[in-house]
């Protein structure tokens, strides 16, 4: 990344932006182009969208119009197309009302900024979930090498929230997912992450689920395994095979399930993948057959 973008984006929200989140442009910058010529954003943190509010935003532009433009850029090496930057709602909408064009303020934005202003975006209208604002944070940190600090300027927020946030990308996959579907808070999570086992972790988290477990008793109940984990230690009782260890830990990890791997010569074995009811089995199957149980037998 270029050093004079870093310099814009760790200057904060008002350099970074400009006019382009004005909710009113300036007289002529407002032109009309078919909604078919407009190509998602690449960098869009956003992965999902609730039918229910697209439906809602459409019978209210269908009622009254759409009051802010969309904000594009011309596509890359594409004449005539153009590439979102800030208002995927708003064209998802029009587009289930079939409109054939749509008003768009186009702006030359680069590549380097093209992330910022879709997280800005929708960090502004708390559109994004926990997860996906952590993963967004996580974008501009790979791809354009920013700290934590320069990411807390550039979107707003304090730099504790941003790394707090970061830390969510540590759970495992089950459980991003109890926390994408709401059956998690960003609590709960954080609480979570006092576990280093992903598998414990993964375990916990499905009891809190089942419990309907507070912060605080997930807490406890963290200190608890804490204990019986340093108790453990102190035993000395390890694997006879480090090796085997360290693949059986990993397919833990990737699986969320206490997985075995045993041994019975020196070149056979059996690998034991445990599931905890019929719906642990579709996850755990999917995972490992890289396709669904329904497409299989159904």
């Amino acid at each position: 990344m270029s050093r004079p973008t870093k310099d814009r984006l760790g200057k904060g929200l008002g350099a970074l932006l400009g006019d382009y989140m004005t909710t009113e442009p300036p007289k002529g910058d407002v032109q009309r182009v078919a909604v078919s010529s407009v190509d998602p954003n690449p960098q869009q943190p956003r992965r999902s969208f609730s039918q229910a509010e697209l439906a809602e935003l459409a019978a209210s532009i269908d009622q009254n119009g759409l009051l802010q433009p969309l904000l594009v850029r011309p596509a890359p090496g594409l004449d005539g197309r153009y590439q979102l930057v800030a208002g995927e709602r708003r064209l998802r909408a029009v587009a289930s009302l079939g409109w054939h064009d749509v008003p768009v303020v186009v702006r030359d934005v680069d590549d380097d900024t093209l992330l910022v202003l879709a997280l800005v975006e929708n960090l502004q209208r708390e559109a994004l979930g926990p997860l996906e604002e952590a993963q967004g944070y996580r974008a501009l940190a790979d791809q354009y090498g920013l700290t934590q600090d320069e990411i807390a300027r550039s979107v707003g927020k304090d730099r504790s929230t941003v790394a707090n946030m970061l830390r969510l990308l540590r759970l495992p996959v089950s459980v991003r997912k109890l926390v994408e579907e709401g059956d998690l808070s960003v609590g709960h999570a954080r609480a979570l992450l006092a576990i280093e086992d992903p598998l414990r972790m993964a375990d916990l988290a499905r009891s809190a689920v089942r419990g309907g477990w507070s912060v605080r008793e997930i807490e406890r109940q963290v200190k608890r395994l804490t204990q019986v984990a340093k108790t453990a230690a102190a035993t000395g009782k390890t694997s006879a095979d480090p090796i085997l260890q360290a693949l059986e830990e990993e397919l833990r990890s990737v699986l969320a399930t206490r997985v075995r791997i045993r041994t019975t010569n020196k070149k056979d074995g059996v690998i034991e993948v445990p599931f905890h009811n019929p719906e642990d089995f579709e996850r755990l199957f999917a995972l490992m057959a890289g396709r669904e149980a329904t497409e299989v037998v159904g």
